[in-house]
């Protein structure tokens, strides 16, 4: 309260909050056709129920420098009970700020358009303080509506406000305007307009401050300094200068949080961009282990690959996937495992497992190394052997598992740096690309080349021993020389010079009674380039 009565005695209360500047079309020159149809219903309906509402956010950013914004989200006077009476299909999410998502459409279709009430900027002097963090002070959280830890890290932020306050609390300038499509009228309130014109990222208020509010606005900055930066884009000098001294207030952030931004930062169409960002603002180290790596690997052949190939893919409208973009990452400790469990003789398919198994205990952890994401990941990988088998009727098996685009792309980069035969990655792509005509004819071209290679020589057999001592109990019970069905090899004559009895050794069925067949490979064995003995 004191605070409060000093700011209004000095008139910083006035500044703090800024002042209401309405933008008309003809100035901002926003194109209406560029707004989602979704996003403009939910206004129109909140607006029809007699409260406020605005496109709000990154969305108004990118309608004024003429892009077509990927999200839509929207700000009213409405509380998250009163907007979600509104609409059919609506759900409360969060406990730190409250929002509604309001559904349109089902399946992979469906779309989201994000819901916030305006929200009263406090001060963190007069917020509830509590000692720990989302997990280990959920009971003092309870019930609390702003609260703040041993840092100043908002906690809780659920104080309902009118809009100019909204504004201030908000993290960037030109992330502070708000826009009516009906009226076509952007309100900005923190020279956000001509901060867009002027081509600069400025932190509303003290930035040191903001940062410790909340730490992750150290990753947005950065996000969204490689995002602008091929619209000419730059960091105002007080927004970046603490952002290298304040990085470790990001320890006390939930580490499924930092995974998200980790997410956000490479796979929406500007990770390479990113990582230069992250380097040039010395924080290529220390923000969360993943990143780390990907900022240490982002130069490495196969990771850049990756990362362009990302890039390219947003770009041009196409879906992304974090299991590929992390099965690349981790790809190089896996295969390093792999090779060096293979060579003291461990079979391909279990000394893959066994090698993803690892790298997921050391790289991954709890965070998402358990769940739909790691399974995604581990398709991608086990497929890579299974590559190599073009043959029989395993290639359509394979070509029918759901993240078979996923296993090729990724087979695809391994071919572009070296990793397998370029043969090998265009062959599956005609494959994939091609009826089951033409496939059965590329099984058959496999095979003839197969069939023209050359064979490894045969193993000449070993001269019998002379005479030897008799075997022991555990020596008759191994295997010999020769696998079981070979036929044995000679004895020695005995000493009358009398000839010995001939044995015919018996060939042994497989366990279960089953019949034995040439062409029936071994459990886990390395699929053969070489064609079956019985064909």
């Amino acid at each position: 309260m004191i605070r409060e009565l000093l700011d209004k005695l000095t008139g910083r209360r006035k500044s703090r909050f800024g002042k209401r500047v309405e933008i008309g079309p003809a100035t901002h020159r926003i194109d209406l056709s560029l707004v989602d149809g979704r996003a403009i219903s939910v206004v129109s309906t909140l607006k029809n129920a007699g409260y406020e509402a605005y496109i709000v956010g990154g969305a108004v950013r990118d309608l004024l420098l003429g892009l077509r914004p990927k999200d839509f989200d929207v700000a009213t006077n409405a509380t998250p009970e009163q907007v979600k009476a509104l609409f059919r299909r609506a759900f409360i999410i969060g406990r730190r700020f409250r929002i509604v998502h309001v559904v349109f459409g089902r399946g992979r279709e469906h779309e989201v358009i994000e819901v916030s009430t305006f929200r009263a900027h406090l001060d963190s002097a007069d917020a509830e303080h509590v000692s720990g963090n989302e997990r280990t002070a959920k009971s003092q959280l309870a019930g609390v509506k702003h609260a703040v830890d041993a840092s100043g890290r908002v906690l809780r932020d659920n104080v309902w406000g009118p809009q100019h306050e909204d504004a201030a609390r908000r993290d960037f300038s030109i992330n502070a305007m708000y826009y009516d499509p009906q009226s076509q009228i952007v309100v900005d309130y923190h020279n956000g307009f001509a901060d867009a014109q002027k081509r600069v990222l400025r932190m509303i208020g003290d930035a040191a401050a903001r940062y410790r509010e909340d730490p992750v606005r150290i990753i947005r900055a950065t996000r969204f300094a490689a995002k602008l930066a091929h619209l000419g884009f730059k960091l105002d000098a007080k927004t970046s200068r603490p952002l290298a001294a304040l990085k470790g207030l990001l320890a006390d952030v939930p580490q499924s949080r930092l995974f998200d931004e980790m997410l956000k930062l490479l796979q929406t169409g500007h990770g390479q961009a990113s990582v230069e960002q992250l380097k040039k603002l010395g924080l290529a180290q220390g923000i969360y282990p993943l990143l780390d790596l990907a900022v240490q690997r982002a130069q490495e052949p196969f990771m850049a690959a990756a990362l362009q190939d990302t890039d390219r893919r947003v770009a041009e409208g196409k879906p992304v996937a974090p299991s590929f973009l992390l099965a690349c990452l981790l790809w190089q400790d896996v295969r390093a495992l792999w090779q060096q469990r293979t060579a003291q003789g461990e079979h391909t398919h279990p000394a893959l497992q066994a090698a993803i198994d690892e790298v997921f205990d050391a790289r991954i952890g709890d965070v998402s190394g358990r769940g739909r994401l790691a399974a995604d990941m581990r398709e991608i990988w086990m497929m890579q052997p299974r590559f190599e088998k073009r043959t029989g009727a395993s290639c359509h098996t394979l070509a029918e598992q759901p993240r078979f685009r996923a296993g090729l792309d990724f087979l695809q980069l391994r071919a572009a740096n070296g990793e397998v035969p370029e043969m090998l990655a265009d062959w599956w792509t005609q494959f994939a690309q091609s009826g089951q005509g033409v496939r059965e004819d590329l099984i058959a071209q496999a095979r003839a080349e197969q069939q023209r290679a050359p064979r490894s020589k045969a193993r000449k057999p070993k001269a019998a021993a002379p005479a030897a001592s008799p075997a022991s109990p555990a020596d008759s019970a191994s295997p010999g020389p020769a696998a079981a069905g070979e036929a044995a090899l000679p004895q020695a004559a005995p000493a009358d010079g009398a000839a010995p009895a001939k044995k015919r050794r018996r060939r042994r069925k497989p366990a279960g009674g089953a019949p034995e067949t040439a062409s029936a490979p071994a459990a886990h064995a390395t699929p053969s380039r070489q064609p079956p003995a019985a064909e």
